[in-house]
């Protein structure tokens, strides 16, 4: 009946989104979605923000906003941005629906069908997915325990033939979604020698380069290209609130050369037209009045707790069932079952057993390392995680008992 583009003749969902269904079973334990705890939520504040935006501004804040974003909250974001290192003038902002919102506008500001685009093995999903729709030529560069390895996409760049030079990276650098790994200073350093040689685009995806658990971060690539204007604009720095004030405000911001902003600003306007101007107005008086460091440290100190937690007991509790490196920061656990075992098939033995979990295959372009899986810490309570893991360790326990029963 329906004639659909091709890219979405045969569509196939976040494998994530697909665990939704499983959420709602009585007494289910969730280590799946990348969601931030509820109860970290800053509601007072936020609540005061959005009043005192819609007092001082009403109309401005019930009207179609500027594109580009409100210029309170760009200005509050170029603040936010020399505080973190990365000085950025309110001209390279653009204020999007959430960060992915400003991924999609560098996908169709710079992928066309067959365009050579790198990604990390593993990697966020949701760019896997937007990529592909795009219709983009999509290649991996190994990653370790620290992420990505330079000599690794050294390799690559200096041997992939002309017509398959890539035209982006695509990088979680700050305790990435999924594998929760830091990429070091000196790795940060080294691929952006690697990238100014090489003449690549670095889109550099930041959800959770705040979100440290011992000791600071290192700097952003985008901080570390300070100085070196033309390094500075072979990189897009993606923000997102999402993960530390609140994911369904959708506040990101892209930061990048004006000639990106401006093919983003056309993308957008054909989009959305605007970020709602009321939120966007009500964030601006939140990072004014300072809400923001206090509401991180809040964050800091809960998740690691609850990182912590979900170490210890899977310490305790699988020994060598799992292996795993603990996270220095951000929201995810990434493991590995012993050599022959699928987590797929895991899952199906886990739903019984009442936890969740994301197969590790999601987050790879074709066929993934089937032993591995993500866990998530950051929404179940500490008693959750500790009863979670243990019914991850029965279901463990039940696969091996089917492994060994194979011939």
């Amino acid at each position: 009946m329906f004639t659909f583009a091709k890219e979405l003749q045969n569509p196939v969902g976040s494998p994530i989104r697909e665990l939704f269904q499983y959420l709602s079973v009585p007494g289910m334990i969730s280590f799946a979605g990348g969601y931030p705890a509820a109860s970290t939520f800053d509601v007072s504040n936020i609540a005061e923000c959005v009043s005192t935006a819609i007092a001082q501004a009403p109309i401005e804040c019930l009207q179609y906003g500027a594109t580009e974003g409100v210029l309170s909250l760009r200005t509050a974001l170029s603040d936010l941005m020399a505080r973190r290192g990365a000085p950025t003038g309110a001209d390279r902002i653009l204020v999007t629906s959430g960060s992915q919102q400003a991924f999609d506008f560098v996908v169709r500001s710079f992928v066309e069908p067959g365009t050579r685009v790198l990604v990390e093995a593993p990697t966020y999903p949701a760019a896997i997915q937007a990529f592909r729709l795009a219709g983009a030529s999509i290649a991996a560069i190994p990653t370790d325990s620290e992420g990505i390895i330079p000599e690794a996409l050294e390799e690559y760049l200096r041997t992939c033939p002309e017509h398959a030079r890539p035209r982006l990276l695509y990088l979680v650098p700050t305790y990435a979604n999924p594998t929760g790994a830091e990429l070091s200073l000196k790795r940060r350093n080294h691929l952006l020698q690697i990238i100014e040689a090489h003449d690549v685009i670095l889109v550099e995806d930041d959800p959770y380069g705040c979100l440290a658990f011992d000791g600071d971060a290192p700097p952003s690539m985008l901080a570390l290209s300070r100085g070196n204007d033309a390094l500075r604009d072979r990189i897009i720095y993606l923000g997102s609130l999402s993960k530390t004030v609140a994911p369904g405000l959708r506040i990101g911001w892209m930061a990048a050369h004006p000639d990106v902003i401006r093919r983003a600003v056309i993308a957008k306007q054909a989009s959305d037209l605007c970020t709602p101007p009321w939120i966007q107005a009500a964030m601006a008086v939140y990072l004014q009045s300072g809400y923001l460091d206090a509401q991180i440290g809040r964050i800091v100190s809960a998740y690691r707790v609850k990182r912590d937690a979900m170490v210890k007991a899977l310490n305790q509790q699988l020994g060598g069932g799992l292996t795993f490196c603990a996270p220095k920061g951000g929201m995810f656990v990434w493991a590995s079952l012993p050599e022959g075992a699928d987590s797929a098939e895991l899952l199906r033995l886990a739903i019984d057993e009442k936890v969740l979990f994301v197969p590790g295959k999601a987050f790879y372009k074709g066929n993934g390392k089937h032993a591995t899986l993500r866990l998530s810490f950051a929404t179940p309570s500490i008693e959750d995680i500790e009863v979670g893991v243990g019914r991850l360790a029965t279901a463990i326990s039940r696969l091996n008992d089917v492994l060994e029963t194979q011939p």
